[in-house]
């Protein structure tokens, strides 16, 4: 087993504990009206962290759907500052500057799967030493993407690693109602490359297998399929309530798996952790989440930012509606250089 060093775990408690404290403190603005629904990370920090830790954020990519962004500090202080202009529905929220190796969030069930796929493809084609991997849920296995995606990369041989993260809940429809499989790692069979399943509570685990996985990618041996088994100890986002169809006793005995506990427990019998870094580490969190709150509430607004990006330049159709964006925004739609939609 790839065992993290002392100081990477220790590191990896940081980037957790930050993460749950800013996700809590989001939720709360959530609750205040002053940003949009959100989902909650309680639960699956560990396998976030643990798999980024195992990436070389000067190479490889990560696509994340909607629960990741949060956890991805080891990518660059700017992820923060892009979490909340996309909490608040700033049009922004969709981008994140190069050379940050992290595509936008990702609400449309299992579409960056493909993505995925597609941009390892391309380090290929382009002799790039760098791995893609992609989150997913496991309502996301549900999907035809999930499929077509996984059927590609293993024909290709692409270096993606694609991380399903289990977390018994494809919002209220519990996982033996979505697959009859005999897991969602054993499903890498039909695409031709190895499927695994470890626990998502384990951080070492999860740093194990994806820094195995990329191992095999950049060896040219292609992709790998992760199953991370947690538990969401939380609403699915702040539009759900739980206690509807999630079993007390379920929780309860997830909250004794909790992730972030588990880690501070082992640290501090290593004398590697306390109640002062712990507190120390929360304070920290707080100000930075509140320092990129206020940053994106003062960003301007660029009315269309969700346009741009779409093609190298824009198509008539686009250009026509990106200059009914900036009149509509009180802009003439033309720019210094004379083109409809120009940001120039």
């Amino acid at each position: 087993m790839a065992r993290p060093t002392d100081e990477q775990r220790r590191e990896m408690l940081v980037d957790m504990v930050t993460a749950r404290v800013q996700s809590q403190r989001t939720w709360n603005l959530q609750r205040q009206g002053q940003v949009g629904t959100m989902a909650p990370i309680e639960g699956h920090e560990a396998t976030v962290v643990g798999a980024v830790h195992a990436l070389d954020p000067g190479h490889d990519w990560v696509l994340p759907q909607y629960r990741e962004p949060i956890a991805l500090r080891r990518y660059g202080p700017e992820i923060l500052e892009h979490v909340m202009l996309y909490n608040i529905g700033h049009p922004a929220g969709g981008h994140i500057p190069a050379p940050i190796r992290v595509l936008p969030y990702q609400i449309s069930l299992a579409t960056q799967i493909p993505h995925a796929v597609g941009l390892a493809w391309g380090l290929t084609l382009q002799d790039d030493p760098g791995v893609v991997l992609v989150f997913f849920g496991d309502g996301s296995s549900s999907e035809g993407d999930f499929y077509e995606a996984g059927n590609l990369a293993g024909v290709l041989g692409a270096p993606v690693i694609f991380l399903c993260v289990n977390n018994q809940w494809a919002i209220s429809t519990p996982v033996h109602r979505q697959t009859a499989a005999e897991s969602f790692a054993a499903k890498a069979a039909a695409f031709g490359f190895p499927g695994v399943q470890v626990d998502g509570n384990d951080v070492d685990a999860v740093y194990d297998a994806v820094q195995t996985a990329r191992e095999r990618a950049l060896a040219g041996q292609g992709p790998t399929l992760i199953e991370a088994v947690v538990y969401r100890l939380g609403p699915h986002t702040t539009a759900d309530d739980p206690t509807r169809y999630v079993p007390a006793e379920e929780i309860e005995a997830a909250q004794g798996r909790d992730p972030v506990l588990r880690l501070c427990a082992e640290l501090e019998e290593a004398g590697l952790w306390d109640d002062a870094v712990q507190a120390e580490v929360e304070a920290a969190a707080l100000t930075a989440l509140d320092a990129a709150f206020e940053a994106a509430k003062s960003t301007p607004l660029a009315t269309d930012a969700m346009l741009d990006h779409c093609y190298t330049e824009d198509t008539q159709r686009l250009a026509r509606q990106r200059a009914g964006l900036l009149a509509g925004a009180g802009h003439s739609g033309v720019g210094p250089d004379g083109v409809v939609g120009s940001h120039a």
